[in-house]
Parts: C-alpha cells; sequence; structure tokens
C-alpha cells in the first residue's frame, strides 16, 4: 500500500510528469489585461437558469474525471455542459496573457470560454501544482518556499476571479471552487490551499464544493486513506464496491496515490475510461452544490 516517503516523492513527480498534456502547446497570447483590484462583490451575478449552464476547468484531477461530472450534470440538474482541463496544469495556465509560459491555448482560457459560452458556473478543481511543473510558477515551489508559493497561489486566484468576473460581465458566473482531497505527503499544503478557495469565495460571492470530502475517512479530513468503507449506493451498485467481502473501496490504485482513476495513468491525457468510486464521489458532490444554488427544474 502506502510507499516511503522518499518513493512517494519520486512517484509523484513521474505522475505528474506523464500527465502533461503534449498536444496543447501554447498559442500566442493576447495583451495582458487590467485585473481589478478591489473585490468582486458588487458584480451582479446573473440568475441562474433551471438547467443551469457549467464549464468544467483544472488540471489531470478534472481531466480524468470530466465524463462522469458531465453525466452527473445532465442526468440531476438537466444542465449543458462543456469541459476543456489540461494535465498538469494550475491557475496560472488559465490566464489570460501569459502567453507561451502558459500549457493552456488562447482558446482555452477561462475568460475565454466564459465570452463565449456564458455559462451560469464556472467549476475549478486543481491540486494546487506544487512541483513547478508548469512555466507559469516562474519555479516556485511548495518544497523550496511554502509562503512565497501560497502568496502566488492566492493571487491567481484573485486574478482569474477577476478574469472571469470581467468576461461574464452583467452575466457573471457563479465560481465554484472544488476542494482537494487529502494529499499523503504534503497534507498541510493542500489545507492550505482549500482555505485559499474558501477566502475567495466568501469574499467575492462565490462558492465551494467540498469534494474532498467525500474522500477523506471521517473525522480525518486531511489523512490520506487509499480505501474507505462502501455508501449505500456503493453497496447497490457493486462495481464501484470493490471489496465487497470487506465492505470497502478502493479510492487509489497502489501505484497512484494522487489520481482517483482505477485504471493505470496513461501518457496520453484521457477521461477515466473504468468506474471508479472516488471519481463518482466527488462528482456527485460538485452536482449537488450547483443544484443547491440553481433553481429546481420547477422553478423552484
Amino acid at each position: 500500500m502506502r510507499k516511503p516517503w522518499i518513493v512517494g516523492v519520486l512517484l509523484a513527480g513521474a505522475l505528474l510528469g506523464a500527465c502533461t498534456d503534449p498536444a496543447s502547446g501554447p498559442e500566442a497570447a493576447p495583451p495582458t489585461p487590467s485585473v481589478p483590484t478591489t473585490t468582486h462583490r458588487q458584480v451582479p451575478v446573473a440568475p441562474v437558469k433551471s438547467a443551469p449552464g457549467v464549464l468544467y476547468l483544472g488540471d489531470s484531477l478534472a481531466m480524468e474525471s470530466q465524463r462522469v461530472l458531465g453525466e452527473e450534470l445532465r442526468g440531476t440538474l438537466d444542465a449543458t455542459y462543456r469541459s476543456a482541463p489540461y494535465s498538469g496544469t494550475t491557475l496560472c495556465d488559465y490566464l489570460e496573457g501569459t502567453g507561451a509560459r502558459s500549457l493552456v491555448p488562447d482558446g482555452d482560457k477561462a475568460a475565454a470560454l466564459v465570452r463565449a459560452l456564458h455559462p451560469d458556473f464556472v467549476v475549478l478543481q486543481f491540486w494546487g501544482n506544487a512541483w513547478g511543473y508548469t512555466p507559469c510558477m516562474d519555479g516556485i515551489t511548495y518544497a523550496a518556499d511554502r509562503q512565497t508559493y501560497l502568496r502566488r497561489y492566492a493571487s491567481d486566484i484573485r486574478r482569474l476571479t477577476a478574469q472571469i468576473a470581467t468576461a461574464g460581465g452583467a452575466q457573471r458566473p457563479t465560481v465554484v471552487w472544488v476542494l482537494q482531497g487529502p494529499d499523503p505527503i504534503t497534507p498541510e499544503r493542500v489545507r492550505a490551499v482549500n482555505a485559499l478557495y474558501g477566502t475567495s469565495a466568501r469574499a467575492t460571492g462565490d462558492i465551494v464544493a467540498d469534494a474532498g470530502r467525500t474522500v477523506s475517512a471521517a473525522g480525518a479530513r486531511y489523512t490520506w486513506t487509499q480505501y474507505l468503507p462502501c455508501t449505500a449506493y456503493e453497496r447497490a451498485h457493486p462495481d464501484y464496491c470493490t471489496q465487497p467481502g470487506n465492505g470497502r473501496t478502493a479510492l487509489h490504485r497502489d501505484d497512484d496515490y494522487l489520481h482517483f482513476c482505477l485504471a493505470p495513468t496513461t501518457s496520453t491525457p484521457r477521461p477515466c475510461p473504468v468506474r471508479s468510486p472516488g471519481i463518482l464521489r466527488m462528482a456527485r458532490e460538485i452536482t449537488r452544490v450547483i443544484g443547491a444554488r440553481a433553481p429546481s427544474r420547477s422553478g423552484g
């Protein structure tokens, strides 16, 4: 099960390196937009349709989850849905004005997609790339300088929120920050990044979806675990209860503590091709939070 920490660090580097999308080459970027320095609490949020429009952006965790989340949103909320995740990325990759230093092409930047699609919700799922795999982080890593990393991450949260708000204009979408699950190597980093997401949501009138809680043990929110007891749904659907004899299910593969897809990670990023309990748990929580914010189909 768990490997020694030094092996875990090397494995993590290999996994994130493998998740980079080589086909997503950078394009020429537009001029850097002006980023307001004031809070966006004043920006009006447009009424949400009973069948909301949802845009899903993020890193390799979003890449593997995108198909399942779309199925949950469509089936539960009749949502219109678009996803554009890129493995190996972090927040700065989705900022306009990052040019060749970004792993996300111009057409898939957060603001560009908001202008094109006019979503009601923009779901952002970023684990918090902490090892400097994306050029736009300027080599800043959590291991080398925790405070600089967190300050930069907080700044990128503000900038990305501002660009989404400006792109939405009078129809500003609600940003949904997905809180991440436990990390066995740097548990305090995930706790700090999740706190930054929560602070941003409170300041701007946005929301959080604590998907990470659904893949954490009861009473141990930031303690990593490979297995959890099967839920009632998982027991009723045996494909999602991987060890029914023990009444527990696997969240991670033995060789991958980070991702929740129970199929091997490949060099070409893809949606998870097999039923994976961790992915479904998180997708259902994101859907529940969006549904609570949006009116019901009957208009209630």
